[in-house]
């Protein structure tokens, strides 16, 4: 049984929750952070120092922190050869798509985008900012785009960890008011994501008690 703290509405733990739907993994998840607070209670700084979400705990195992180490540990785990290829060749693919998800579209939207947008009122706002900080995303999401024309996947033909560390923006980047670029490959990518149970159950949540207006 994995133990999870942290809230729904965290982006980060939606991408955990989301690999733990796909693995089919029985789970116990606990508000933390946010507005449940809990992440400067001293038993959750043993757990982790840096006072952030997810945390999990595997069994009897060592607690884990940082999303993509957690996922990681999961796929080594639990997954199948197609969501994290025992082939070392095919395995450094899926990795460097999900490492460079994680670096050039997770946090080139969350904070520089998502926040602006969301989690900043209107009159606080600095769209200069927010236009500066779409348009160096959408450069990235250009070779997302070029990758998606060639391939139904990220990393491949086949839906892996790599989808996963990408994938759990798009809601947010779609759904959020901001004018698009026209990506079509990465639209349809998105619509294929959105027909999977645990991408909707896991990531395609309201955001709605993280707005401030």
């Amino acid at each position: 049984m994995l133990k999870i703290w942290g809230r729904k509405t965290s982006s980060n733990v939606q991408a955990l929750m989301w690999c733990v739907g796909e693995l089919g993994l029985e789970y116990q998840r606990i508000d933390v952070g946010h507005r449940y607070g809990g992440t400067d209670a001293p038993e959750f700084i043993e757990m982790n120092p840096n006072q952030t979400v997810p945390v999990l705990q595997d069994g009897d195992g060592l607690p884990l922190w940082e999303t993509g180490a957690i996922m990681r540990h999961l796929a080594r785990c639990y997954a199948n050869e197609t969501f994290w290829p025992k082939d070392l060749n095919a395995l450094a693919q899926v990795d460097k798509w999900a490492e460079w998800a994680k670096l050039n579209i997770a946090q080139a939207f969350s904070v520089p985008i998502f926040w602006r947008v969301v989690r900043t009122a209107p009159k606080d706002r600095d769209n200069d900012a927010i236009l500066s900080a779409i348009a160096s995303l959408e450069s990235k999401l250009q070779i997302a785009e070029k990758q998606l024309q060639a391939h139904d996947y990220l990393a491949g033909q086949e839906f892996s960890l790599a989808d996963i560390q990408f994938g759990h923006v798009l809601f947010r980047y779609y759904d959020i008011d901001i004018v698009r670029a026209d990506l079509p490959a990465l639209r349809a990518y998105y619509e294929s994501l959105s027909a999977r149970p645990a991408f909707v159950e896991h990531v395609m949540i309201s955001y709605e008690e993280l707005r401030v207006i």
